[in-house]
């Protein structure tokens, strides 16, 4: 029997819901949550994120500030614009859509930003607070949006033992701290980890975040495991090209309990869980005036 197929789009669409639930409870109050996109330069495919990520956070009842550098602005033309957005009120989370040109050091940038408004969540204050087991921070889109998805198939995951391939400070590492604040035995696979099939055979949770177009074949599925596919990569197919995952999907899916498809598995639920931080973002900066809704 096929896997069941874990419809990102429309648990993305469910979350997108609550969230703009939220932001009307917040507009109540009188106030209005803030997401502010910095791009550099002229990437076809970032202006696309940009943008859908503008659309999406109208959509929501936020208000969206996309500030467009060109692509030979210096650091500290981009520096100075996040110290603007920094300071400002009305503006509660910021992202620097990567990557970024050359030039311009991206860890510098990424640290510079104010812990509160990292919607992100990249800053090292953020991913110390996940470390150490810490709820209050921020936490990276992709792998919250992971958890979900693999959640919406099995709500229990105490005692499961999840691989995680790749070890990125964007999806490998922060994946694994959400999957062991689930209770779930943890191995983190890598470029340099030996046997790498037979570590996934292991599995009962596989998660795929490593960029290497179908490298995980169905031969490396354990017969009922729910396998997450983050990887999304472009490959020649018949003289045309299409999007296909870290993972051999048709192989797989007959194996698996459970899988993600590419696209419509991860990628909505990236773009969902922004917003989500950026409206706990929100919530959290107005704590202490008592003008928050409650948003998990």
């Amino acid at each position: 029997m096929a896997a069941i197929l874990i419809d990102g789009k429309r648990i993305a669409n469910r979350l997108t819901e609550q969230v703009a639930v939220g932001v009307a409870d917040a507009a109540r109050a009188g106030w209005m949550p803030g997401l502010a996109v910095v791009l550099v330069g002229d990437d076809p495919a970032s202006h696309v994120y940009v943008r859908s990520k503008g659309k999406q956070t109208v959509a929501a009842g936020m208000r969206s500030f996309v500030h467009h550098l060109p692509s030979d602005a210096s650091e500290v033309d981009l520096l100075n614009t996040v110290d603007r957005l920094n300071r400002d009120p009305a503006v509660d989370g910021i992202l620097v859509q990567l990557p970024l040109p050359r030039h311009i050091d991206g860890g510098k940038i990424l640290a510079t930003i104010d812990p509160s408004k990292d919607v992100d969540g990249f800053h090292a204050v953020n991913a110390g607070r996940l470390a150490t087991g810490d709820k209050s921070g921020l936490v990276p889109c992709t792998p919250l949006g992971c958890i979900h998805l693999i959640k919406s198939v099995r709500q229990d995951l105490s005692g499961a033992h999840a691989v995680v391939l790749g070890r990125s400070n964007i999806v490998g590492k922060p994946v694994a701290q959400l999957l062991l604040r689930e209770n779930c035995t943890i191995t983190v696979a890598h470029s340099h980890s030996r046997n790498v099939d037979s570590i996934c055979r292991g599995a009962d949770v596989l998660i795929a975040a490593v960029g290497q177009p179908e490298v995980v074949r169905g031969s490396w599925i354990r017969p009922g495991a729910i396998v997450v596919d983050v990887g999304i990569n472009r490959i020649a197919d018949k003289g045309a090209s299409r999007l296909a995952g870290d993972v051999a999907f048709a192989e797989a899916r007959e194996i698996a309990s459970a899988i993600t498809p590419v696209p419509g598995g991860v990628g909505p639920m990236t773009i969902a869980y922004l917003l989500h931080n950026t409206l706990r973002a929100a919530q959290l900066r107005r704590v202490s005036r008592g003008a928050h809704t409650s948003l998990s």
